[in-house]
């Protein structure tokens, strides 16, 4: 029975030796530690083992958590569909938002931010595999939306966030990684102001490997540290 401390530190051993073998420097790349439906004790258990990033995908589960847990020493990561509605809570509980996907979205993320005296770390989320079950802006939409982005005082856009369809076997999710590195690049060279463009936040458990082999820098590991969903 292996434990959340052995899982996360098997993950870091993979995440050093891809990087290594593709010649990246392996704190290029950050884990984010998936907690959704976790407890607040398996939290705790993630933050004994060396998680410091975590992720969530509900509002109303991660305010709980958050209000428990804190934010010291931790960095939240919103992982999940934003309704609009709900950007006030996003803003105030964590340091990134992964999802943005829409222009009405972003709009009130900026005023919502604005209201605390907030800069909002934000990447645009893009629907890569163009499927209808996941959310995210277009391909073609997505320069056209971080342009508009970059007109709001209180949103840094950092990068972008896929979530590829998927395979059993990883390398066929190499296609769509490369996709979303080809858009940022398009993104990088139209030089804005508010777009560091630093972040791609691509890969899970079962394609991690190959999408650090891409380019990513941020990967989002749920069930190889926590095991599966309650």
């Amino acid at each position: 029975m292996t434990t959340i401390k052995d899982n996360f530190d098997g993950i870091n051993k993979q995440i050093m030796d891809t990087a290594i073998s593709c010649g990246r420097k392996p704190d290029t790349v950050q884990v984010i530690a998936v907690s959704k439906r976790k407890s607040v004790e398996t939290v705790m258990k993630g933050i004994q083992a060396g998680a410091k990033h975590f992720g969530e995908n509900y509002i109303q589960e991660a305010i709980e958590k958050i209000n428990i847990i804190g934010k010291e020493g931790i960095c939240w990561h919103f992982i999940g569909h934003l309704q609009s509605n709900k950007a006030k809570f996003a803003v105030k509980y964590f340091e990134y938002i992964h999802t943005v996907d829409t222009l009405k979205l972003a709009k009130e993320i900026d005023k919502q931010a604005k209201k605390i005296d907030k800069i909002q770390k934000i990447l645009v989320q893009v629907n890569i595999g163009k499927e209808e079950t996941k959310s995210g802006t277009g391909i073609e939409e997505a320069i056209e939306l971080t342009k508009q982005i970059n007109t709001f005082e209180n949103l840094s856009l950092q990068g972008l966030m896929c979530m590829p369809p998927y395979f059993s076997d990883p390398e066929k999710a190499r296609t769509y990684f490369k996709l979303l590195v080809l858009i940022k690049e398009k993104i990088i060279a139209r030089k804005m102001d508010n777009a560091s463009m630093e972040h791609l936040s691509m890969g899970m458990s079962n394609d991690f490997k190959v999408a650090i082999e891409e380019g990513s820098t941020m990967v989002r590991i749920g069930t190889s540290i926590f095991g599966k969903r309650d």
